[in-house]
């Protein structure tokens, strides 16, 4: 069962920008909280931003004033939005849902940044 869809992933040059998407999916559904993480070959996986049900966005330090996090509760979508992108910020990029006390990952989607 897929339940959140992402998509906006792919190559972009050193201080370019990016945004992400992802879409809730399933009948009776609405956004609760959601979260952005990612993760490189090798390495934990990283918390970067969070949304709440009231609105409420949080962001990790390594990326704050860099990536923002934001929804349309209308569409059932949340995004990230990436600029003065690094080299370092090669990563797969997940979505994460937090409902009824239960919290469901998305694919994942694969941002490269190179020259």
């Amino acid at each position: 069962q897929v339940q959140l869809v992402e998509s906006g992933g792919g190559l972009v040059q050193p201080g370019g920008s990016l945004r992400l998407s992802c879409a809730l999916s399933g009948s009776m559904l609405s956004l609760n909280t959601m979260s952005w993480y990612r993760q490189a070959p090798g390495k934990q996986r990283e918390w970067l931003a969070t949304v709440t049900t009231e609105g409420s966005k949080a962001v990790a330090e390594s990326v704050k004033g860099r990536f923002t996090i934001s929804r349309d509760t209308a569409e059932n979508t949340v995004f990230l939005q990436m600029s003065s992108l690094k080299p370092e910020d090669t990563a797969v990029y997940y979505c994460r849902r937090l409902a009824g006390g239960n919290f469901y990952w998305g694919q994942g989607t694969q941002v490269t940044v190179s020259s």
